[in-house]
């Protein structure tokens, strides 16, 4: 059976195209959370339709699962645009970046998920073709080497990142719109709880509603696995209504407790506590501690053990915070330490 941690991870790592594709909202309407996203994105939609344009360029980051790509698909529908979807990772050479830019139309956007993956030789081909719709690539090499100029129609470039650090400072000074998506809060979750069980046709109270909500960390596509596994329990054991019995039985099956905390959060706070005193300590010690990618760590569990206040980061590593102590059960070792070291 699948533990909490694989369940978290493989929802945040993997996408189910065809499921997600059925629960996309189309709309800035249908929208749930991100007001202040949604309401900077309708500035700049409405004053392009107005001009008869296309939008500028986009940069989307935050945290996986929040709503990236929904976001380019609702902008695409909203413009009225064709969208070419692709990622950083698969644009290795600047020729499959000149496919791309030169297979678009006037108006098209291109989004490109996790766009700071994209090789470095590669990224400087993307700022003339942002700014000046143009890209000058090299035909043959030796002295047969020759510079060809590509022009481009007008596009839209719509980037996504979870780490807008590992982007340079010349491709990001190139957005006209850079803006962050946070986690959702409880309410927002609970609506979208609700509208996934509308959509898929299953029965759910208030309370089954926001019991799933508060346990998924903050993040719709966490959300949407859930109600999924949520629906099987609720079909099997719970005569088909999600109840927050059922939704209760159904997350402690897969080992997410009622903070939204799964087993791997709690190893990752308990190796802390015992075997560090609740640190400082490094993301690659902990990582090696618990048998984890540190890749892993920092981008599924760090982001929201620190959102709710379990782990701070100092420059000396990441230190348990007296909220962590109380959830793991466990007394501050760190605190006797500290005493200790007084006398």
């Amino acid at each position: 059976m699948q533990t909490g941690n694989d369940y978290l991870k493989q929802a945040l790592e993997t996408k189910d195209d065809s499921f997600e594709a059925s629960l996309r909202p189309s709309g800035f309407d249908s929208f749930s959370g991100q007001e202040k996203t949604i309401e900077r994105l309708k500035v700049m939609v409405g004053a392009a339709k107005r001009r008869a344009d296309s939008l500028s360029h986009i940069l989307l980051h935050g945290p996986p699962g929040l709503g990236k790509t929904t976001l380019a698909l609702i902008l695409a529908n909203e413009m009225g645009s064709q969208i070419r979807i692709t990622s950083g990772p698969v644009i290795e050479k600047a020729s499959d970046l000149a496919g791309l830019l030169t297979n678009l139309e006037e108006g098209d956007i291109l989004f490109i998920d996790e766009i700071h993956r994209i090789p470095r030789t590669v990224e400087e081909y993307l700022y003339s073709a942002m700014e000046d719709y143009r890209i000058d690539i090299m035909i043959d090499q030796g002295p047969n080497a020759r510079s060809v100029r590509l022009t481009i129609p007008k596009f839209t470039l719509i980037g996504a990142t979870t780490r807008t650090g590992l982007l340079t400072a010349p491709l990001r000074s190139r957005f006209t719109l850079k803006t962050r998506l946070d986690y959702y809060s409880k309410e927002e979750l609970k609506k979208i709880v609700k509208r996934t069980c509308a959509l898929l046709n299953i029965e759910v109270d208030e309370d089954g509603a926001m019991e799933i909500a508060r346990r998924s960390r903050g993040t719709p596509r966490i959300v949407n696995n859930l109600v999924r596994f949520v629906r099987d329990y609720s079909e099997e054991r719970a005569k088909g209504v999600i109840t927050k019995h059922s939704a209760s039985k159904a997350l402690e099956l897969l080992e997410i407790d009622e903070n939204g905390l799964d087993e791997m959060d709690k190893r990752i706070m308990k190796v802390m506590a015992q075997n560090y005193k609740g640190g400082p300590v490094g993301i690659g010690t902990i990582a090696v501690a618990v048998n984890e990618e540190a890749d892993t760590l920092e981008e599924v569990h760090e982001p929201f053990l620190i959102q709710e206040g379990y782990i701070q980061r100092t420059p000396q590593g990441r230190m348990l915070t007296p909220k962590a102590w109380d959830v793991i059960g466990i007394k501050n070792l760190g605190e006797d330490f500290m005493q200790g070291s007084l006398f």
